[in-house]
């Protein structure tokens, strides 16, 4: 028989799902693209993905950071990241209307079969942890 506190011990400590923020840019735009991804309070950043658009670099990070996070091994992780328009056509929320969007949401699927995170999440750029370190790392450049 289970003791009467075992529910709620197990609510209360449970683990905590894997939040994985994720951040993309070019300079000039379009430019040489690059992205941060932040997960677990580590910061991987990655320089020179080839020429691209602002919203090309975002759904790489996306890449990035659901590839880091199956990597990981972690079966319950949220991908948080700035851009409304990658979120909401990763997660089948919004068309892609363009052919480059389509085709990156192609691929996305295809990197989400080996492990799709529980959610998709949209949070402004101030709030976005990869974003503050791309940030920081650019303006001491």
């Amino acid at each position: 028989m289970r003791p009467r506190f075992a529910k709620r011990y197990d609510q209360v400590f449970q683990r905590r799902r894997l939040k994985i923020y994720f951040d993309g840019g070019c300079r000039p735009n379009p430019g040489v693209m690059e992205a941060a991804v932040v997960a677990r309070g580590d910061t991987y950043f990655f320089d020179n993905l080839g020429c691209g658009t602002n919203s090309d670099a975002e759904w790489r990070a996306l890449w990035l950071a659901l590839r880091l996070a199956q990597s990981l091994g972690e079966p319950d992780f949220d991908l948080i990241g700035d851009s409304l328009e990658v979120i909401r056509q990763a997660s089948g929320l919004s068309r892609c209307h363009a052919k480059t969007a389509a085709d990156h949401r192609a691929r996305y699927e295809e990197l989400a079969e080996s492990g799709r995170p529980r959610r998709l999440i949209w949070t402004p750029r101030q709030q976005n942890l990869a974003g503050i370190a791309l940030a920081g790392r650019n303006a001491h450049r």
